[in-house]
C-alpha cells in the first residue's frame, strides 16, 4: 500500500507565510506517513522563483524527516533561453529529483511560455507522473504517461471558479480512460475554485467508475492505494484499442 496526498492552499500575504503554513499540513501528512503529497500550481504569491533551493529549504527538511516526495507545485522558471512553467519534485532524501515542464501553457501564457516536450516519470515511493493544470485537457499526456509505466497521476492546478465543473469532468474522463488514480490539488480564494480531488475508481460487473474525494478550504488529505490493482484492468483498457484513420 502507498499512501498519496494532495494540500488545498489559499492567499497568503507574503511567500515565506504560504510557505510556513503548508509546512505545517506536510508535517501533518507526514505523521500519517504520506509518501507522496501534490500542491496546486501557482500558490505563492510570487510565482516566479529564482532560486528553488533556498525558496524551499523548509520542504526540503520535511521532505527528508518525513522520507516523503514533495511536487511543489508548478512556478515560472527563467533562464537566458527561456520561461517556462516548471513543477520541481524533491525527493526523499530532502533534494529535488527532476522537475516536469507545462506542456501546454494556457491562454495568456501562451505569450512567455515555452512548451515542455517531454513528459517525464519520476520514481520514489512509485512510479508516477505529472499533469500540469491545463495539460489535462489533452488526453494525451495522460496516456503518453501512463503508458511509461506511471501508477499515479498528480496533476498541480489552477482552476478559477467558472471552471471547476469541467475541470472535475477532464480529471475524471483521464482516469477511466487510463484505469489510473489522480491526485489534483487547486487553490481555494475569492478567485480560484478549490475542489481539489483524489479520484480513484471502483469496478462493478466490468463497469468501472470513480470514487472521488473532494477537498474544501486550506486543508489536506492522504489515501492509501494499492497501485497494483489497476495494472490487469489497464492492459485490459489498453489492449481494446484498435488503430483506425
Amino acid at each position: 500500500m502507498t499512501r498519496l496526498g494532495l494540500i488545498q492552499t489559499t492567499s497568503y500575504d507574503t511567500n515565506q507565510k504560504g510557505i510556513e503554513q503548508v509546512a505545517k499540513n506536510l508535517k501533518k501528512l507526514g505523521k500519517k506517513e504520506t509518501e507522496i503529497v501534490c500542491l496546486p500550481e501557482q500558490w505563492l504569491k510570487n510565482n516566479e522563483i529564482s532560486n528553488f533551493d533556498s525558496e524551499f529549504i523548509e520542504f526540503k527538511k520535511i521532505a527528508r524527516e518525513y522520507s516523503m516526495t514533495i511536487i511543489t507545485g508548478a512556478f515560472y522558471k527563467s533562464t537566458k533561453e527561456k520561461t517556462s512553467i516548471i513543477s520541481p519534485i524533491i525527493g526523499p532524501k530532502g533534494e529535488f529529483i527532476g522537475e516536469q515542464e507545462k506542456i501546454h501553457p494556457f491562454d495568456y501564457e501562451k505569450d512567455t511560455i515555452k512548451p515542455g516536450t517531454e513528459a517525464k516519470i519520476f520514481k520514489t515511493a512509485c512510479k508516477f507522473g505529472v499533469v500540469i493544470c491545463y495539460d489535462m485537457v489533452f488526453p494525451s499526456v495522460a496516456n503518453v504517461l501512463t503508458k511509461k509505466g506511471a501508477q499515479v497521476l498528480f496533476s498541480p492546478s489552477r482552476i478559477v471558479k467558472r471552471g471547476i465543473q469541467p475541470w472535475k469532468m477532464y480529471v475524471q474522463v483521464r482516469s477511466l480512460e487510463n484505469r489510473i488514480p489522480i491526485i489534483a490539488a487547486n487553490v481555494e480564494n475569492h478567485k480560484f475554485g478549490g475542489n481539489s480531488m483524489i479520484v480513484d475508481m471502483q469496478e462493478d460487473d466490468r463497469v468501472m467508475n470513480t470514487k472521488i474525494i473532494t477537498l474544501n478550504g486550506e486543508t489536506s488529505h492522504s489515501v492509501k492505494f494499492n497501485l497494483e490493482k489497476y495494472e490487469q484492468s489497464r492492459k485490459n483498457r489498453f489492449s481494446d484499442f484498435n488503430k483506425f484513420h
